[in-house]
């Protein structure tokens, strides 16, 4: 989620000032994307500009924030907007193995098991992670389902590894025939 997004969806319950979407931001998503202030403010900024915020000074002088009837569209669209058949984002395990894949086989075949090593570590490390969040609490919060997002997200890398490490094998047999 963009921090565009996120402070929209949060101005749609109502307004508050840029600290409190701040901690609010935080809160929700388990502390696990700190934001820093300065960043809010600066996306508050140009969503003002852009006509989705609209500031007014409270008796304390600081700002408040609320979404606009602009701001509420465009956070429709976002909620609903489903992702295109587009290349994955830019990934640097995905540009890694390519570009092993684009010099030798072995080099290819050495970069993906270094990177399998790497991920068989983290993926164990994040389980741990998981397994004590779930044992802490019966209801699942933000951090442990980011935990749970992680998680999963390393196994689908390690079976993308796999898939790869196959294609280079099928490849030297086929070279072989």
């Amino acid at each position: 989620m963009g921090v565009r997004e996120g402070l929209l969806a949060l101005l749609d319950a109502e307004p508050s000032h840029g600290y409190g979407l701040k901690a609010q931001f935080e809160q929700i998503t388990g502390g696990v994307w700190p934001l820093n202030v300065g960043q809010v403010y600066s996306t508050l900024d140009r969503l003002e500009r852009d006509g989705l915020v609209a500031a007014t000074v409270d008796a304390d002088e600081q700002r408040s924030w609320r979404l606009t009837d602009e701001g509420r569209d465009a956070l429709g669209a976002w909620w609903w907007a489903v992702p295109g058949d587009e290349p994955p984002p830019r990934d640097e395990l995905v540009l890694k193995v390519l570009l092993a894949m684009a010099s030798t086989r072995e080099h290819a075949l050495e970069v993906i098991a270094n990177q399998r090593d790497a991920l068989m570590a983290l993926l164990a490390q994040r389980r741990r992670q998981a397994r004590a969040r779930r044992a802490a609490s019966s209801l699942p919060g933000a951090a442990e389902l980011v935990v749970e997002a992680l998680v999963l997200r390393a196994e689908a890398d390690l079976r993308w590894l796999d898939h790869c490490e196959q294609r280079l094998v099928d490849a030297a047999k086929r070279g072989r025939s």
